[in-house]
């Protein structure tokens, strides 16, 4: 990764962080109101044992001030009406 080797365990040890930090995100509640709200999505080459093209869709609210934050996002194998309602229903 980006260079350097690291073990499986210390690669394990980064996974379970990031998984904590992903729920985390997930599980929040919005408290702040967004007058628009953007959704799109991205095609990413993802590995997941192999490498293969999923959509990224991501969800940006705005607030009345301009301020911009990811709402959500949710990773499936193409997008779809399914997908969408799968993210705004989280």
């Amino acid at each position: 990764m980006y260079g350097h080797h690291y073990s499986p365990t210390t690669i394990s040890n980064i996974s379970k962080v990031t998984q904590k930090n992903v729920t985390v995100f997930h599980e929040r509640s919005l408290e702040v109101n967004y007058s628009l709200l953007f959704l799109d999505g991205t095609h990413l080459l993802l590995r997941r044992g192999t490498v293969s093209k999923e959509c990224v869709h991501i969800a940006l609210g705005i607030t009345p001030d301009d301020h911009k934050a990811v709402l959500g996002y949710e990773i499936a194998p193409n997008e779809n009406n399914s997908s969408w309602t799968d993210l705004l229903e989280r």
